[in-house]
């Protein structure tokens, strides 16, 4: 594939530079997921106060999912093409601007909220600036601790979940929107002022559909695509339908559920790392292996609605810590697999699967609950996919990758 140099390719990058890039692609990350997950914390104020049903709460809080998913195939791209540098500065300036208006004007109506959200979710494109411009900084063998440290920014939806309804109560609906758009503007300039591309780096010249179809033709994206869609997908998906879920099946205030939501996600957000980590070690197959199966035993459990304590919460954080450590480990298969100039692309592609797969099982839960007033048929289903990708990945996968 013709590319063009970027940067200056003699200059070695040191230890120093590669930690304060790794950390600056981390906080844009982590601001962009907490900008992108506003509305989850809210799906049950908002179903009180608009008189919205189970589906359409659902579809409110998958909407921003979706088109961030899909958005990250051209920005992964993108990325390729111009750098990180450039890109996380634009996309976090762009997400300002839905921020802005679901706060101050975007949240009178059902409409306006989808409007919003559906811009709101430029913000989970970050993720596909992020894989690659960390892949170029660091070396094979580190780039799965690195990545997985990178992904441990999806904590932003944390973030979003500690603080948003209790700023909600205390200063009203605008104020957890004017207070991340602040932040995103701090951090706009400061990526302009610091962020560098990787000395190494090199920029594809084709065309952006060439190479999306040369990215296609791979079969690490399918195979990648396929696991994230089930690890991480399981991961967005209760992180934005665990309040409802928990308000629902056990009847927690909403202050109550969004504080174990937030639980949820720390614990995966710091297995993402760990994940990352035991990958390049012991290999991302062995990893993702035991992740799938932890996360098969938790639905399990929990669909049978046991006491939430202690039962039900054992199965909720072992999902978590399985769904955060198989999340690290699928991109450490992209950074073995993938070749170094088509992360962009390939990343672009399976973080859309991770997110589809975050879209669809919020929407298959609430649809499910209302049809049967139970979890239970929802939650047998992500068990019996999660056993599946795990025999997929003990075999078909496990040949792809290098001894």
């Amino acid at each position: 594939m013709p590319t063009r140099p970027t940067g200056n390719r003699s200059a070695a990058p040191t230890s120093g530079q590669r930690t304060l890039m790794l950390a600056l692609a981390t906080l844009g990350f982590a601001l962009n997921f907490w900008a992108w997950a506003l509305i989850s914390p809210l799906g049950t104020r908002f179903k009180d106060s608009l008189g919205l049903s189970s589906f359409q709460q659902s579809l409110l809080v998958a909407v921003p999912v979706i088109v961030g998913s899909l958005g990250r195939i051209p920005v992964g791209a993108l990325t390729d093409r111009y750098g990180g540098r450039l890109m996380f500065p634009l996309v976090s300036a762009a997400t300002i601007v839905p921020v802005l208006y679901l706060g101050l004007v975007g949240h009178s109506s059902l409409t306006a909220l989808l409007i919003g959200g559906f811009f709101l979710g430029i913000g989970g494109t970050a993720f596909a600036v992020g894989v690659p411009f960390v892949n170029a900084w660091f070396p094979p063998e580190r780039r799965g601790t690195a990545i997985g440290i990178f992904g441990a920014g999806m904590g932003g939806t944390a973030i979003s979940a500690l603080t948003t309804v209790n700023l909600v109560k205390s200063h009203g609906i605008a104020a957890p929107f004017v207070l991340t758009a602040i932040a995103l503007a701090v951090y706009v300039v400061l990526a302009f002022a610091l962020l560098r591309d990787a000395p190494n780096r090199t920029a594809p010249t084709e065309p952006l559909a060439r190479r999306l179809g040369e990215a296609l033709r791979l079969r690490v994206t399918w195979r990648a695509s396929a696991l994230y869609a089930v690890t991480f997908g399981g991961y967005v998906a209760f992180s934005v339908y665990l309040p409802t879920f928990l308000k629902t099946a056990y009847g927690l205030q909403q202050a109550d559920a969004a504080n174990r939501m937030a639980g949820f996600v720390l614990l995966a957000v710091l297995m993402r790392p760990v994940g990352g980590w035991l990958s390049d070690r012991t290999g991302p197959v062995q990893v993702l292996s035991w992740a799938l199966a932890a996360t098969a035993f938790g639905a399990l459990l929990q669909s049978f609605t046991p006491p939430l304590a202690p039962l039900g919460t054992m199965a909720f954080l072992t999902m978590a810590a399985a769904l955060g450590a198989g999340s690290g480990a699928t991109f450490t298969l992209v950074a073995r697999l993938a070749p170094a100039k088509q992360v962009g692309s390939v990343t672009g592609v399976v973080g859309a699967a991770g997110g589809l797969g975050g879209f669809v099982q919020p929407l298959t839960l609430g649809a499910v609950y209302g049809s049967y007033h139970s979890y239970a048929a929802g939650l047998l289903a992500l068990t019996a996919i999660a056993v599946t990708a795990a025999v997929f990945t003990t075999t078909r996968v496990h040949r792809a990758v290098p001894a």
